[in-house]
């Protein structure tokens, strides 16, 4: 019998492994308020469409974003901060990863537990290692948390340390750095767990931003990191076969919004580097997930796809969903 075998020529213990990106959006949709019962119900229907690629055979790990979440607890921060004491935006990130991935792993070993299939779930608090040196650090631009007053933020500004930005017409709000992922601390572990055949949750909102000091130490940074890049390294770095990162869309369109836009089927590597060096999709939406994509082939990853969850399955068949093919 023939042993299949992942890109980088090590075996594949029960089938591929697929690493799942998703927004925090995914968790609130439009019309929720964003309580408890409106993300138990998302991370029901989210596991819902993810159970397509346990029954197709797939080692499964699923990754997702914090944005509103985060951004709650910082705002309750805010309201509190004369009565309780403040924790730094690393733990924060580190407190989404466990109550999402809690969600995430009860609702997804009911959808296993409906279908009879036996396999464990487990939700990892994740570090990320980033570049001290970063230019990131030096120049701030991710908004995070709620908008402020011209007081609120000089209350920021002036006991907390916070860089603040005013966005004209609409109050200040706090930026942090957003360093480019290097490496995932926890990967030997997460590649432990889809190889024994079980599910992982984890690098939860891009995972916890961590950097090394002289002695090998590690320390947590007041920053956020693009959960699609962490993704992709990620997915480099268990030797996953597919990256696919779920939006609101059911593929990548050019000129999206205009007469002309049109949905991308199947794109080569030599397009995804064309639409990357061109910045060919906008910063603030489809751009970072083409990237991570892109980052993920050019490290030796052999298969790529954008959709959105509901069209998951069709895409799986070649029906929607772009398709990107890396270097094999």
């Amino acid at each position: 019998m023939s042993i299949a075998r992942r890109h980088d020529g090590t075996p594949t213990l029960g089938g591929p492994i697929a690493v799942v990106a998703m927004g925090g959006h995914a968790f609130t949709q439009s019309g929720d308020k964003g309580t408890y019962e409106d993300h138990e119900r998302n991370a029901r229907q989210i596991c819902r469409e993810l159970i397509v690629l346990v029954e197709r055979g797939y080692r499964l790990v699923i990754t997702h974003g914090n944005g509103p979440q985060v951004g709650e607890l910082l705002l309750r921060q805010e309201l509190t901060r004369d009565d309780l004491p403040r924790w730094p935006l690393d733990v924060l990130v580190a407190q989404t990863e466990g109550s999402l991935g809690y969600l995430m792993q009860r609702a997804m070993l009911n959808e296993l537990n409906v279908r009879g299939i036996h396999r464990w779930v487990v939700t990892m608090v994740t570090q990320v290692v980033v570049d001290k040196k970063d230019p990131a650090f030096a120049a701030p631009a991710k908004p995070v948390g709620p908008f402020m007053t011209p007081e609120q933020a000089e209350v920021g500004t002036n006991e907390y340390g916070w860089v603040v930005r005013e966005e004209i017409g609409r109050g200040w709000r706090r930026v942090v750095p957003s360093p480019v992922p290097k490496r995932i601390v926890q990967a030997e572990m997460v590649r432990e767990v889809v190889r024994s055949g079980n599910i992982a949750v984890a690098a939860g909102g891009g995972g916890i931003p961590v950097t090394l000091d002289s002695g090998g130490n590690y320390e947590g940074v007041e920053a956020v990191i693009d959960k699609d890049l962490t993704s992709s390294v990620l997915a480099t770095d268990i030797g996953a076969d597919l990256l696919v990162i779920l939006t609101a869309v059911d593929a990548v369109y050019v000129e999206w919004g205009t007469p002309s836009q049109h949905r991308l089927g199947a794109v080569t590597m030599a397009e995804c580097e064309q639409f990357v060096a061109n910045k060919t999709f906008p910063a603030g939406s489809m751009g970072p997930k083409v990237e991570a994509i892109h980052g993920f082939m050019q490290r030796g990853g052999p298969r790529g796809l954008i959709t959105s969850p509901a069209s998951l399955r069709d895409a799986l068949d070649g029906r929607a969903g772009t398709h990107f093919i890396g270097r094999i």
